[in-house]
């Protein structure tokens, strides 16, 4: 089963950018990323059992090459310029503020948490995305949750 592309775009291109964008943090890199993925897709001649396999290989398309991304010398070296330099920044609110917390986690739990709250992958179909054990991803998922409540209690008490 192969599915057109017309018809997988619409579909996964938002799913696939934010799985790209939870790796590499920033959008220009993840709209490369969804582009690339679909041009892969367009060049395989693999045939897929159903349209659920065809969304897990897009997104392992994806985040392989987001990990690639990652690994490259000029994403290495990349600058992030604070808000604070613009000028005033706005309030953050407590949706923004879960959002950068989870951008900021390390990149294997980072991963484990998109697929699960976002996507709503279970943890076996995340074990065979990420290519982990399901006992390991739970674990991942166990010191994620850890981590941003931590770090939200942090923020949270910075604010009082």
């Amino acid at each position: 089963m192969k599915i057109p592309i017309d018809d997988l775009v619409p579909t996964y291109k938002d799913c696939i950018f934010r799985t790209a964008f939870s790796i590499t943090r920033n959008a220009a890199d993840a709209e490369d990323i969804v582009q690339e993925t679909f041009y892969q897709y367009v060049l395989t001649t693999r045939d897929f059992e159903n349209e659920k396999h065809i969304k897990a290989w897009l997104l392992r398309i994806a985040i392989n090459k987001a990990k690639n991304m990652r690994m490259t010398f000029w994403s290495q070296k990349r600058v992030y310029l604070p808000d604070s330099m613009w000028g005033t920044s706005p309030p953050v609110s407590d949706d923004q503020r879960l959002i950068e917390a989870v951008l900021s986690l390390p990149t294997k739990y980072r991963i484990v948490i998109h697929l699960y709250y976002y996507e709503d992958y279970s943890v076996v179909e995340i074990s065979k995305l990420v290519r982990a054990t399901p006992s390991a991803v739970k674990n991942r998922l166990f010191r994620a949750r850890r981590m941003l409540k931590d770090q939200l209690k942090e923020d949270w008490h910075d604010d009082e």
